[in-house]
């Protein structure tokens, strides 16, 4: 289930909002794909004593190897992306007049979950 959500504009990347997101969390593991190899995510997660299961860029000049089991974990995230677009208000974005009505929506959604 999500534990924090970020509204951004459609331009933001969302490596750029990720060390919000990330921010004070306790976990030993940081699961995410390709997008998010940064190297501001890794030292952030570095400094959260968070062992970053990231997919390296395709032009990283070091590539390293990850926990490809952990990484299939990931799923999970596409999963609860895919029940809060079950929601149509969601998937449509009926409430795109604002970002807060959008947010409370998707944490209305959430509590749901």
């Amino acid at each position: 289930m999500p534990i924090r959500i970020a509204i951004t504009q459609v331009t933001t990347a969302d490596c750029q909002v990720a060390a919000e997101l990330i921010e004070g969390i306790d976990a030993s593991c940081l699961i995410a794909d390709r997008g998010y190899d940064t190297d501001a995510i890794l030292d952030q997660a570095a400094e959260q004593h968070m062992d970053a299961v990231i997919l390296p860029k395709k032009n990283r000049k070091v590539q390293w190897s990850y926990d490809k089991y952990l990484y299939r974990l990931r799923h999970l995230v596409e999963n609860a992306f895919e029940k809060l677009k079950r929601w149509r208000g969601i998937a449509t974005r009926y409430a795109k007049n604002t970002a807060s009505s959008f947010l409370a929506a998707a944490h209305i959604r959430c509590l749901v979950l």
